[in-house]
């Protein structure tokens, strides 16, 4: 059983700051981009942040220049940094990977998707 293990949600008041944390079994991480998602409520799963084997991100316009997902390959962790945090960035937030394997001697590949359980930021007055 594959599991992603959250932590660093919480209550904030706007303009403050959260670090959210994900660690990832280390077979799945080493080789595999990660994300953060989130999902406020009444809304669908939205993709804020992603970032690749070699550190290379890219950040949802919402949240751009206000959050960092980074990873530390020692820890097999990922994080994701929140800053100026505002009402809106109220939701549940997801680690997610899509782990891609090798099959076979002739080089096919198979591809499962992987999600933590979830970490609830609120941010309000």
């Amino acid at each position: 059983q594959v599991q992603l293990v959250e932590s660093g949600g919480g209550l904030v008041r706007p303009g403050e700051s959260l670090r959210l944390s994900c660690v990832v079994p280390r077979r799945i991480f080493s080789s595999s981009s990660m994300d953060w998602y989130r999902q406020a409520p009444g809304q669908e799963r939205e993709l804020i942040a992603h970032i690749g084997t070699g550190g290379n991100t890219n950040y949802a316009d919402s949240v751009k220049g206000r959050f960092t997902i980074s990873r530390d390959n020692a820890k097999n962790t990922v994080y994701l940094q929140m800053n100026t945090l505002k009402p809106e960035d109220t939701a549940v937030y997801y680690c997610h990977v899509e782990f891609t394997w090798v099959v076979n001697v002739e080089g096919a590949t198979a591809k499962r998707e992987y999600w933590g359980q979830g970490t609830l930021v609120t941010v309000s007055s």
